[in-house]
């Protein structure tokens, strides 16, 4: 894979870092020029993986959630966020919209969705007990497209 740019940084599993995980894929994407759009998109799909490190990896208890970046060549953006969490049963279950193991959320059970649709691929790779990987890439569109 030729890489132009990399980051990798890792966190408590604690909701305040949701929005610092959203911070940093931001500043990182923003070397790709991209449109609002684009950007509340990245955003978007990396507080819905991170989230669910949180509520569904973590559960009730606090771990680390690493989030790989890496810029590849045509301007696309690749973005891993992996948990070592209790993991999922059924990642195809799972990837249901709808499917929910935590009922309270008022959104719960759309975060794979949400993934999908803002980004061009999503793969999510788990093992019970061993926790759950999300790798989603996304090409932005050049200035002059």
């Amino acid at each position: 894979m030729d890489v132009k740019n990399t980051m990798k940084l890792s966190f408590p599993s604690k909701s305040q870092n949701e929005g610092f995980a959203r911070v940093c894929i931001s500043a990182f994407a923003a070397q790709l020029d991209p449109t609002v759009e684009e950007i509340g998109d990245i955003k978007a799909a990396v507080s819905e993986a991170v989230t669910n490190c949180i509520v569904h990896g973590y559960k009730d208890t606090i771990g680390m959630v690493e989030m790989t970046a890496k810029i590849l060549p045509d301007n696309t953006i690749y973005i891993k966020i992996r948990d070592r969490g209790v993991g999922i049963a059924d990642v195809k279950q799972a990837m249901e919209p709808l499917f929910t193991t935590c009922a309270e959320g008022e959104r719960a059970g759309l975060g794979f969705a949400v993934m999908e649709s803002f980004m061009d691929k999503l793969k999510v790779t788990s093992q019970l007990g061993k926790g759950t990987s999300v790798i989603m890439t996304k090409r932005l569109k050049t200035r002059n497209e």
